[in-house]
């Protein structure tokens, strides 16, 4: 048995699971979006974060990691039942297919699963929906939970992407706003990160969004469940 599963959220620096083989690459026509409810990770009931899920959009692509897990029945009832427990605010497994970089028209994978979201707030409790791009920054930059701030959770997907080699225009914009709502509130960027900045490759896709210089940005908490 090979079940094969696509992460584009906290999965793509901590995937948490054993797996076989890992793969870089993205899925057509969804892009990710900052529209979900976290109350039990980096959020609370009454102060919920937000974090990434996947919205239908004709010629958008996600790019991620797809993960392979190979070695049986067993094997893979494990690593489900953890990513089921893992991204219980999901509540749909959508199955797409995967493409390779520099792939177009015949995907590497079919059959790929990714946890996604059903957008409507009365059929799906966890669904926030789409807000200013301000308001967004503000409840991640103060939310946090028992496994963390938001606030990490946004900056380790940028770094994440950056690492990959394919950035995100919507994750930048995001992060850097968080960083700005930081700055205000006197929780700023250290020092000696004053300096850093990320450089995308030259060969990457280009977004429907124009290039977005990056901010400094705060060592990250990877550590995610």
């Amino acid at each position: 048995m090979v079940f094969w599963m696509f992460g584009y959220g906290s999965l793509v620096w901590n995937p948490g699971f054993e797996y076989d083989e890992k793969m870089i690459g993205y899925i057509k026509n969804y892009r990710r979006v900052f529209d979900l409810a976290c109350i039990d990770h980096r959020g609370t009931p009454k102060h919920p974060a937000r974090t990434c899920t996947l919205e239908y959009k004709e010629g958008a692509v996600c790019w991620g990691i797809v993960y392979c897990v190979r070695g049986g029945e067993e094997k893979e009832r494990l690593a489900m039942a953890y990513l089921e427990n893992r991204e219980c605010e999901y509540d749909q497994k959508t199955t797409v297919d995967f493409f390779k970089d520099g792939e177009i028209n015949e995907p590497t994978l079919s059959g790929v699963m990714v946890f996604t979201s059903t957008p409507d707030k009365e059929s799906n409790k966890y669904y926030l929906g789409p807000a200013p791009l301000d308001d967004m920054a503000r409840q991640i930059a103060t939310a946090f939970g028992p496994c963390g701030n938001n606030r990490d959770y946004i900056f380790s997907l940028e770094k994440a992407m950056f690492d990959i080699g394919h950035e995100d225009d919507m994750v930048i914009e995001l992060a850097n706003e968080v960083r700005k709502v930081l700055e205000i509130k006197g929780v700023g960027v250290p020092k000696e990160n004053s300096s850093i900045r990320l450089t995308g490759p030259t060969n990457k896709p280009k977004s429907p969004m124009s290039p977005l210089k990056l901010l400094p940005f705060p060592e990250a908490i990877t550590m995610d469940t």
